[in-house]
């Protein structure tokens, strides 16, 4: 830990559930300096049963900040604070001495691929924020495993909060309790402080019953210590400190070193009608249907998709020269609106029961309801706005925030794939990069190489989303779909990506790249989407298998003229989807290589910049 300012009244708070004297020595040591420090009333070690979760549960009930949804077994509604509804990448940081550790120095202005702080800046910033910040509340101490315990690709975290619905969330989102401990043994572990930052009594009243405190909000990662701090926001993606801040960019630091990814990727397992299966890992910004497609049900008869995770996989070469991947996550924590049973039927089927909702709107009969659920609401059945308020379709705002969430265990999805929790993780034979592109960026083409691939995952651009604080529709860079989580400099992830290929019998993946939100001159989809997508895995799986047919193009293979199954699909148009406009083309290099330049400067890799010039040279040629 940061060094500590003596805390004015140094005594350990009593512990009330589980045994301090028990635990290996480092975590007790953990525990016991953050307790002094934060000084909480007392400390509970969290053993993951669901005797404690029901505790958890009634403590927040009777606290006010989650209420029962009668409408659905054990289902919870939880509204925050207005202020507290998202990550927030502008207080989100990562400490190192250097700040080229971090993040490429950018030929001018300030870096976009992540931010730095200084070891002098966080001691400060830790200090004026942590002494006390626990006071009259209870500390939590919840030892979780990112992926299955026990598997050699599995890492162990230990996280002290102040707050019940972290306890709560976490137990859905890892494996958390005693048998983490266990396992654990003196081993390593990442330590993770959270606080919501309002100690008791509060000295103002908290929103909808939401401690939070937003002037102070800091999300800090010190990788070079494997801890993780975060202060002033309980909203999940800065506070369940296994999700983000552990499982991508402390745990893409750790990668490094020890050669394997830890990516911003679903995995999806997919069979085709002879029995035969692939896996797949895909990245897409959020707002891009990444949850549609782990959990997809694919129009074409015959096909089956399987889900084994939704937002994060692990990955690393095995000795055969597989990569294999573990979906680290034990839930999902997905965007509630715009899922439906049209959007994503598997999802609707998953989130009914044992769930957590943030910042829906509630119906009159205890029900959850937002934009793009797609159900009329019955009869004499009203609406309460995640502000609370009476809500109308003329209210003028959305009924549901458009971050709002479900956490939901991820046991619980019809399609989970046989091997979701396989210790050795599952073989990936495709990468696929995907963006939401209303213009010029093809249905699916396919990279000529590894190292092209590398650059299409480094070059990707997508429409901004409400997952972050950006606001307004425009294209945004987002290599890899990391951009917010990336744990180190950018231009070295990218040499650790290329030096894959240098492995010894590395069986390296296929890598694609789609756009399923190409539009027409009058705004209208090109592509239908979502099941149809599975046409496209389909032309993916052959190429791997080597019988897909397909065409070189200037940004690279795009099915041959009748190599995409479009069977019983109406009034697709083909030359639309797969136009590559020279015009478009010039544009979309000189933005790339104009984004190389700035931000990653000094950091890009030879290889990177070689294929940029090449991109470049096959555009002049169209």
């Amino acid at each position: 830990m940061p060094p500590q300012l003596k805390a004015e009244v140094n005594v350990m708070p009593k512990v009330v559930q589980g045994d301090l004297q028990s635990l290996p020595p480092d975590a007790r040591d953990f525990i016991e300096s953050n307790a002094k420090l934060c000084q909480p009333e007392c400390i509970h070690i969290c053993d993951g049963s669901e005797e404690e979760n029901k505790k958890i549960l009634d403590i927040m009930v009777e606290q006010g900040m989650i209420k029962k949804l009668s409408k659905y077994e054990n289902c919870w509604l939880a509204l925050t604070d207005p202020r507290d509804v998202a990550r927030i990448e502008s207080k989100t940081v990562i400490i190192t001495q250097e700040q080229r550790d971090t993040t490429p120095i950018p030929k001018t202005g300030t870096s976009q691929l992540g931010r730095w702080m200084s070891e002098e800046d966080f001691e400060k910033a830790f200090n004026t924020r942590f002494p006390g910040c626990m006071q009259g509340r209870t500390m939590y101490v919840i030892p979780f495993s990112m992926g299955p315990i026990g598997s050699p690709l599995s890492k162990i975290g230990i996280e002290l909060t102040d707050s019940p619905y972290v306890v709560a969330s976490m137990r859905i989102m890892t494996r958390m309790g005693t048998a983490v401990l266990k396992a654990l043994s003196n081993g390593e572990f990442v330590k993770c402080l959270h606080s919501v930052g309002c100690p008791l009594p509060l000295k103002e009243p908290l929103i909808n019953n939401w401690p939070c405190n937003p002037e102070l909000t800091l999300i800090a990662h010190l990788p070079d210590r494997r801890e993780i701090i975060s202060f002033g926001s309980g909203y999940g993606g800065n506070s369940l400190l296994g999700k983000k801040c552990f499982a991508l960019r402390i745990a893409s630091r750790i990668a490094k070193e020890e050669g394997w990814l830890a990516e911003h990727m679903l995995i999806l397992g997919i069979t085709n009608p002879e029995g035969k299966k692939k896996y797949f890992a895909a990245a897409f910004p959020s707002a891009c249907g990444k949850t549609n497609l782990a959990m997809m049900n694919p129009s074409l008869p015959g096909w089956k998709i399987e889900c084994v995770g939704d937002d994060i996989a692990w990955m690393k070469f095995d000795e055969q020269g597989n990569l294999r991947a573990i979906n680290p996550e034990n839930g999902f924590f997905g965007v509630a609106p715009g899922t439906s049973v049209k959007t994503n039927p598997n999802a609707i089927k998953t989130i009914f029961k044992n769930t957590i909702f943030t910042n829906v709107a509630e119906t009159s009969d205890g029900g959850v309801y937002w934009e793009g659920i797609d159900e009329a609401l019955p009869p004499g059945v009203t609406l309460t706005s995640w502000k609370s308020k009476d809500w109308t379709p003329d209210s003028g705002e959305p009924c549901a925030h458009p971050n709002s969430r479900f956490c939901t265990p991820a046991s619980q999805c019809p399609i989970l794939d046989p091997a979701w929790e396989s210790p050795e993780g599952v073989p990936i034979e495709g990468i696929i990069f995907g963006g939401r592109r209303p213009t010029g960026v093809p249905l699916v083409y396919e990279a000529f190489n590894w190292q092209h691939g590398v650059f299409i995952g480094a070059a990707m651009r997508s429409e901004a989303t409400a997952a972050a604080e950006h606001k307004g529709k425009i294209i945004m860079h987002d290599p890899f779909a990391m951009r917010p989580f990336f744990g180190y400099n950018f231009g070295k992830y990218l040499a650790h990506w290329l030096s894959m290929a240098h492995r010894p019998a590395a069986k390296l993946p296929r890598i694609f790249h789609v756009n399923w939100f190409r539009k027409d001159s009058q705004g209208k989809f090109l592509w239908p989407g979502y099941g149809e997508n599975s046409r496209v895995l389909e032309w993916m799986f052959n190429r791997i298998e080597g019988k897909a047919s397909a065409k070189p193009t200037a940004i690279g293979y795009i099915p041959a003229d009748t190599a995409l199954n479009l069977k019983g699909l109406e009034d697709v148009n083909l030359t639309e989807l797969f136009d590559i406009s020279k015009e478009f083309w010039e544009k979309e290099v000189e933005e790339i290589k104009q984004y190389f330049e700035v931000q990653v400067n000094a950091d890009l890799p030879y290889e990177i910049e070689r294929e940029m010039l090449a991109l470049e040279m096959r555009i002049k040629q169209l």
